[in-house]
């Protein structure tokens, strides 16, 4: 993720389900600062910058995929099928990646496995680590058969 999380409630709440993750796989949250000066770089100088540190951060066999409006979207239950293909089937470390507010500068898309949008809305780079993360939960009760999630 680009930046920390400004408001102790979504954090909060973010680290309640990033616990609760951690009963059913490995799960760690890696926060990328936010560049210092970001004003007084266009938009595109911003998310080449953002763009080096997420790459910095990858290793060369991670499966990445970008949470990104223009990536494709899933029902609960079908994300959570996607999530359960990719974990029997690759040894890779699959890795998340919740970008700045202005997106991913081209060479992270071009590193990219791919990528997948929680929504046809457009919401806060705050707030979606929020949505992710609760999606990513009800996708691991989804698996084991728990009650969590209602159809």
């Amino acid at each position: 993720m680009v930046g920390k999380t400004t408001d102790s409630r979504l954090t909060a709440l973010i680290d309640d389900y990033a616990g609760r993750l951690k009963h059913y796989v490995g799960f760690e949250t890696i926060v990328i600062p936010e560049l210092k000066n970001a004003k007084s770089l266009t938009i595109e100088q911003q998310k080449e910058k953002e763009g080096a540190l997420i790459l910095g951060k990858l290793e060369n066999s991670d499966h990445v995929i970008l949470l990104d409006e223009k990536g494709k979207q899933f029902t609960s239950v079908k994300f959570s099928e996607y999530l359960a293909n990719l974990m029997l089937n690759s040894n890779k470390c699959t890795v998340f990646v919740v970008g700045g507010p202005y997106g991913f500068a081209e060479k992270v898309y071009s590193r990219s496995n791919a990528m997948m949008s929680l929504s046809l809305m457009t919401f806060s780079h705050q707030m979606i680590r929020l949505l992710f993360v609760e999606q990513l939960y009800r996708s691991m009760t989804i698996m084991k058969g728990e009650p969590y999630h209602h159809e």
